[in-house]
């Protein structure tokens, strides 16, 4: 029988394994609990990351790796471990500089940035990135005895370029006010993001991804065209230097990224996640993605997970299977997160019916 890590590599590569791989890109800390409660009673207090001492951290990472075990995923996600200051009430800094207020429902929102103008970009130096914030990688790799694919996200070069400007409206009038000075901070993202997967690369972390959204339900937040010049060279450099180290890079975007999916695909991305639900099509997905580069994700976790039944869930991710799986290159996984209004009995429900109906052939 295969390995849970490679299953998730062979359905990454484009091929097909013994049965679908099931992954996740997140769990935040409230879903961990609320499925962890399903298999045992020795959970930790809820917490929000940043208020946890370094226990409570390790307590919640192996409650994380007890749901990994109990759902039997084949893979699992590790965010980079940077070291946040906390400066205020509800308020954190990142050591980018980047102030952000806490979320209970997943990622912090940026709220203010270091750069702003000019001065600020000329006078900015990046970090200097160790293998402290491969960290959580690593510790799972060695928990699982490298018998699951540990994916790490390391920062995202959109993500970061508009976060370290406070706001995504200014980061996005930028490329119409001051391109030069848009390219600039680009290209300081860019190194941060090749600084953590070659540190990753150096320290046994073997997948990636990119998790910056550039899209809503309609379509692209940015003009294709912007896209291309501001974005997509960019993002091929991430992709060039991982697989230069012999890497693969997912790429996630909530929304509808059509119009963009082929810039993606230009640029070598090895998979796309999540393929929306509310607004793509994933047989049209994978058709245009077959041969270049995998699929990952499409259950519903925006109406589905926290609103239906057990029942449509499973027969959701049957059919789901019946789509997207045969002939391989895909992996079953949330359309985004398991958030904290994912029904925890939901949750188990994909993950057990995917291993119910996902062995080859489809």
């Amino acid at each position: 029988m295969m390995t849970g890590k490679e299953r998730f590599a062979m359905a990454l590569g484009g091929g097909q394994p013994d049965r679908v791989p099931i992954w996740e890109l997140a769990f935040i800390e409230s879903s961990i609990i609320s499925i962890a409660k399903h298999f045992t009673e020795d959970v930790p207090e809820f917490k929000l990351i940043h208020e946890m001492d370094p226990d409570e951290v390790m307590a919640l990472l192996a409650t994380l790796y007890l749901v990994v075990e109990e759902l039997d995923l084949d893979g699992m996600t590790l965010p980079v471990f940077s070291g946040n200051e906390v400066i205020g009430e509800n308020r954190i800094r990142d050591p980018l500089g980047i102030v952000y207020m806490p979320s209970d429902n997943g990622l912090a929102h940026p709220l203010q940035g270091p750069i702003t103008t000019r001065k600020d970009l000329e006078a900015y130096e990046k970090p200097v990135i160790d293998v402290t914030w491969v960290l959580p990688a690593q510790l799972a790799k060695e928990h699982f005895k490298d018998q699951k694919a540990i994916v790490l996200m390391p920062p995202d070069p959109w993500k970061t370029y508009w976060a370290l400007q406070g706001k995504i409206d200014e980061a996005l009038i930028r490329f119409y006010d001051d391109p030069e000075m848009a390219h600039g901070i680009m290209r300081i993202t860019t190194d941060i993001c090749i600084d953590v997967i070659n540190i990753g690369v150096d320290n046994g972390v073997e997948f990636f991804c990119c998790t910056g959204d550039l899209a809503m339900n309609t379509g692209p937040m940015m003009s294709p065209h912007q896209f291309r010049e501001f974005i997509k060279p960019y993002y091929k450099e991430v992709v060039d230097a991982a697989h230069k180290r012999g890497v693969p890079v997912i790429k996630h975007s909530c929304g509808n990224i059509t119009q963009i999916l082929e810039d993606f695909l230009d640029c070598g991305f090895d998979g796309i996640h999540p393929i929306q639900p509310q607004c793509m099509d994933i047989v049209q997905a994978k058709e245009i993605c077959k041969g270049r580069a995998a699929i990952l994700g499409n259950i519903d976790c925006v109406d589905l997970l926290p609103s239906g039944t057990v029942e449509e869930v499973e027969e959701t991710v049957r059919e789901t299977i019946q789509k997207a799986a045969p002939g391989g290159g895909y992996i079953l996984a949330s359309a985004n997160s398991i958030h904290k209004d994912v029904k925890a009995e939901n949750a188990i429900a994909m993950f057990r019916a995917a291993r119910k109906y996902g062995k080859y052939p489809i």
